[in-house]
């Protein structure tokens, strides 16, 4: 499809293009397509930017991910499509781990996401067939199988993406859990160690810079911008931004707002 340069919907529509082809090509599942959706929704809602709390957030991310000692980056069939290079490169800037983990789990996608990431740069990609031997206590769904070499060993996982049950059950094995999730109010936003409240086509790029930027950085250095991020704070200031917002749109739109 074809869309024009001056389209004021282009990036959104781009990436809508993305997920499609993935899903032509059998890595992105319909239920995907829905959640993309969903999201979208919460990023009107931010004005479609990276808003201060969502980079401040980011920079923590990197620094948590940079001061691990193994860290794994999960990718599922959204982020094969919509990111692929960019996941690559920041797990590259930060020495982690790729690993395939899905929620609707078949062989053919674990491999054609393994061999979207590889045509992107990537190197060995963990989780595929028999090398996700691992399970996940207290998890039920096939996100519970992961590599032994990867998620079930790494004490950072990045779970864009993501769904509650997982990273609830991650946090209760003791890992740090960094979340990218455009609703500030899901399970998963609240369960884990910090959550970006982001759009992930804008947060992996941003989070690879941060981590160049960082790469030179101490370990002093690091611990203290990891260390002083508090996920509930943060929620809470993404949560004013949006109610904010939403008031000044409606000042804007003539709308007489009444308080009880």
């Amino acid at each position: 499809m074809r869309i024009p340069p001056s389209h004021p919907r282009r990036e959104s529509l781009l990436a809508r293009e993305r997920l499609v082809e993935g899903f032509r090509e059998g890595y992105v599942v319909p239920q995907g397509l829905i959640a993309h959706g969903r999201g979208e929704c919460f990023d009107y809602l931010l004005g479609e930017t990276t808003i201060p709390p969502a980079l401040e957030a980011e920079r923590a991310a990197v620094a948590a991910l940079l001061l691990a000692r193994h860290p794994v980056i999960s990718v599922n069939g959204n982020v094969a499509a919509l990111v692929p290079r960019e996941i690559v490169e920041l797990a590259r800037c930060v020495n982690a781990k790729l690993e395939v983990n899905l929620f609707y789990r078949t062989g053919e996608r674990e491999e054609a996401i393994a061999r979207v990431l590889v045509e992107h740069g990537a190197g060995e990609v963990l989780g595929v067939g028999s090398d996700a031997s691992c399970t996940i206590p207290e998890l039920f769904s096939e996100r519970r199988r992961v590599s032994c070499r990867g998620i079930y060993a790494a004490d950072v996982v990045l779970v864009p993406l993501e769904d509650g049950d997982r990273t609830e059950a991650l946090r209760k094995m003791g890992k740090t859990v960094i979340a990218i999730d455009l609703n500030p109010l899901s399970r998963t936003a609240r369960a884990a160690s910090i959550t970006i409240v982001d759009n992930v086509v804008r947060a992996v790029p941003s989070m690879v810079k941060l981590a160049r930027e960082l790469r030179g950085a101490s370990r002093d250095e690091l611990a203290r911008i990891a260390s002083s991020f508090d996920n509930e704070r943060n929620l809470k200031e993404v949560i004013a931004y949006i109610a904010s917002r939403l008031l000044e749109l409606a000042r804007r739109g003539g709308i007489l707002l009444y308080s009880a």
